[in-house]
């Protein structure tokens, strides 16, 4: 992976001593968002086409996703985050296919960056909704006092549970997106152009579905912190 650092676009620009490779290629994929939404606002239509028509089916299939998952009312209210972060995550791992490129994905940093803001909204969100009554969710379908020592091990489990969900979420995508990134640069050592080729073409597939299963995740744990506990 050192080696690799050597043939990377950015670094003719910013030295990965100076700022490392996720945080520049983080901001890289930030101004093309930018960008594109600029775009966007500037050439918008009542009957969309080109990548207006684009942004609005990845937009409409994340809101569709959200509602059916949270419902309407807090769907609509955790939207705008669910939805930036896939795009975010889905250009950051399509800019790891391009030769001269990092994903910032692949990095741990920049996927905890963004699972923590995850647990912590979620958690905002239960109590916001239910209050001190959140706590219900991490005691367990039996609520009495001779089920005492079965809720505190309820609570002890499901609180491990919830704190493990960042860090599942940061290792998932990091996994991924590091084990995609070394098989593409090792191959392209053994056969520089068909094998890569094919490779590359899974790479698409693995990029869309890794940031998929993460927003598909996140949206999972607001739906259970707004649902009332059973």
């Amino acid at each position: 992976m050192e080696a690799l650092h050597e043939v990377l676009l950015m670094d003719v620009f910013v030295k990965p001593e100076v700022i490392p490779h996720n945080v520049t290629y983080g901001l890289l994929a930030t101004l093309i968002l930018i960008g594109v939404a600029l775009a966007v606002r500037a050439s918008i239509s009542l009957v969309p086409r080109g990548i207006q028509n684009f942004v609005e089916i990845i937009i409409e299939a994340m809101l569709k996703l959200v509602e059916e998952n949270i419902g309407h009312k807090w769907g609509r209210q955790v939207f705008p985050f669910i939805c930036t972060i896939f795009i975010f995550i889905l250009v950051c791992n399509f800019m790891g296919l391009i030769p001269g490129f990092a994903s910032a994905t692949a990095n741990v940093n920049t996927n905890a960056a963004m699972a923590l803001p995850v647990f912590l909204t979620y958690q905002f969100y239960g109590f916001r909704i239910h209050g001190v009554k959140y706590i219900y969710h991490f005691l367990g379908p039996i609520r009495s006092i001779v089920a005492l020592p079965l809720m505190i091990l309820m609570f002890v489990v499901e609180l491990i549970s919830h704190i493990a969900r960042p860090f599942t979420l940061t290792i998932r995508l990091f996994g991924n997106m590091t084990a995609k990134h070394v098989l593409l640069l090792i191959l392209a050592l053994i056969a520089p152009w068909i094998v890569p080729s094919l490779i590359l073409m899974l790479g698409v597939l693995v990029a869309v579905v890794q940031a998929y299963v993460f927003t598909l995740l996140s949206t999972c744990y607001f739906a259970g912190a707004v649902e009332e506990a059973h």
